[in-house]
């Protein structure tokens, strides 16, 4: 057992969780979220900036990042080393750079690579100057083991650091793993209220950093009502269904029953859309929503407001276009059948708790999050400075547009004080160097986002699920008591796959698919 073990630690790191998740996001998903940016008008591509200045865009190319460099006072450049960055009080920071394509009256200039600011470098990642790899590029040479530990220690470096952390204005800080509900996951529950048990379904629907909880529930009458962020108060969830393109009662009959006991309920509602809402069509359902949404404005208004409600803020995981509302139309089917089936005892209610229906943020998933806010904002202050320049009659060059402290102070405030995009506090703390062993716990934590406060017995108890993924003993005593718990020494970290894999797969094991037009709703 002990050299199966120690085979293990040869290969990777108690920190390999983070570091594998940094270098996902240096890797792919920094130029995702640069290829998936719009700014400017809606109709606008991805990955390009719309100007109000008349026919000027700029395209968004490449990104590029570098390793961590210190600019003396002389200007020179040079590497930097995380212990020189510790000594000096410096932040081990690397410089990225975009490429910009400026598209004058549809047609494509040379493109220009510019500086867009500094990116904290995680110790022991890809990126990081001391890692085998890089301190044998660097220096035109090839290590043994003992030489590189031979040179980790000339470079005043412990060789049996594990990495995983920053180190931000001379300090060391790490990210705390965040647990949360698995997103775009139907949970069915009963919601204690006005003394009964109220079925409902719930799917926090993720995308891109947007995060939308839709519900659907069943009032005491046995009227199923959808909630939407963008929308106050709840929907009834026929009409939504006719706004979406499901217009025939037969559609909507098969899009939600599959045992004769739910056909009563399913046509109750039916029933009131028509005889109580007015609604037997897709127009009537569209001028029903309208009115709800933005009663007293222009017809054109309300109906553009109930399109943003379909396209944006319902379900957005499954997509923003117009083509996608069947989908969407079909999932709420899947969510009212699960009500359904828990009212009327065909099915228990999920429990949170079990690890299936968590997911672990990472390093790498919280940079994500925080550099799409931080990218976001350069991307539209170089549209102000571009509109500005323009209109005092000035030469339109986006390297001097750039201002490269936008993005860098939110990335470097975020990680220096832990108070993170979505207003989360605590997410980046100082790293705990009591001991070698206390280094080791606080790499490893993983933090709960529920109050303190509040009891959450269920939420604190050890859950059979956490057998061999959590460490049974370590947690704190007080409030915190359940709520921040720590990884098994041995727990390895799957990473998540892109959609587009996932349907490749999928194809390649034969699975036809069919077009929405297609789908038979019962099927």
């Amino acid at each position: 057992m002990r050299e199966l073990v120690d085979s293990f630690y040869r290969e990777r790191s108690l920190a390999n969780h983070h570091i594998m998740s940094y270098n996902d996001f240096i890797n792919y998903w920094l130029q995702d979220i640069i290829d998936k940016i719009k700014v400017g008008d809606d109709e606008a591509e991805r990955g390009t900036i719309t100007t109000d200045i008349e026919g000027y865009e700029v395209k968004l190319g490449k990104i590029r990042v570098g390793n961590p460099l210190v600019k003396e006072a002389d200007g020179s450049t040079r590497l930097l080393t995380p212990m020189e960055a510790r000594l000096r009080n410096l932040t081990y920071e690397a410089p990225m750079y975009l490429e910009f394509i400026p598209i004058i009256e549809g047609v494509e200039h040379e493109p220009e690579e510019v500086r867009i600011g500094d990116m904290p470098i995680m110790v022991k990642s890809a990126k990081c100057n001391i890692t085998k790899e890089n301190l044998e590029r660097h220096e035109g040479t090839i290590f043994t083991p003992e030489e590189y530990y031979r040179r980790l220690i000339e470079l005043q470096e412990d060789p049996l650091d594990i990495g995983g952390y920053f180190i931000i204005n001379g300090t060391e800080r790490v990210l705390i793993s965040l647990e949360d509900l698995a997103p775009n996951r139907v949970m069915v529950e009963f919601n204690k209220r006005y003394g009964r048990d109220v079925p409902v379904a719930k799917v926090f629907s993720q995308r891109e950093g947007y995060r939308a909880l839709v519900i659907v529930e069943m009032k005491k009458d046995a009227t199923l009502m959808v909630s939407v962020p963008a929308a106050s108060g709840q929907l009834p969830l026929t009409v939504l269904l006719r706004a979406l393109g499901m217009e025939s009662d037969e559609d909507i009959m098969n899009a939600i029953v599959t045992d004769p006991e739910m056909m009563p309920f399913v046509l109750s509602n039916i029933e009131d859309s028509v005889n109580e809402y007015g609604v037997s069509n897709r127009e009537e359902a569209v001028a029903f929503l309208g009115k709800k949404l933005a009663g007293g404005q222009a017809k054109e208004y309300r109906i553009k407001r109930v399109e943003s409600l379909m396209d944006r803020s319902l379900l957005p995981h499954l997509g923003n276009d117009p083509d996608d509302r069947m989908k969407k139309a079909i999932f709420l089917g899947r969510m009212a059948r699960s009500v359904l089936e828990l009212a009327i005892g065909h099915a228990e209610p999920d429990d949170k708790d079990h690890y299936a229906n968590k997911r672990l943020k990472l390093a790498g998933d919280l940079m994500e999050d925080l550099f799409r806010v931080a990218f976001t904002g350069l991307v539209k202050d170089l549209k102000y400075q571009l509109e500005r320049a323009h209109s005092r009659n000035r030469e339109l060059k986006v390297s001097t547009a750039v201002r490269s402290d936008v993005l860098s102070q939110r990335l470097l405030h975020a990680l220096a004080t832990g108070n993170w995009v979505g207003g989360r506090a605590g997410v980046s703390q100082l790293l705990d160097r009591t001991s070698n062993l206390a280094t080791l716990s606080h790499l490893r934590r993983i933090i709960s986002p529920l109050t303190r406060s509040q009891p959450h017995f269920e939420a604190r108890d050890l859950h059979a699920t956490q057998w061999g993924r959590l460490c049974p003993a370590e947690t704190p005593e007080g409030p915190n008591c359940g709520l921040v718990k720590n990884m098994a020494l041995m727990t390895e970290i799957s990473e998540g796959y892109e959609d587009k894999e996932v349907l490749q797969t999928v194809r390649d094991l034969g699975v036809q698919e069919i077009h929405s037009k297609d789908i038979e709703l019962g099927a």
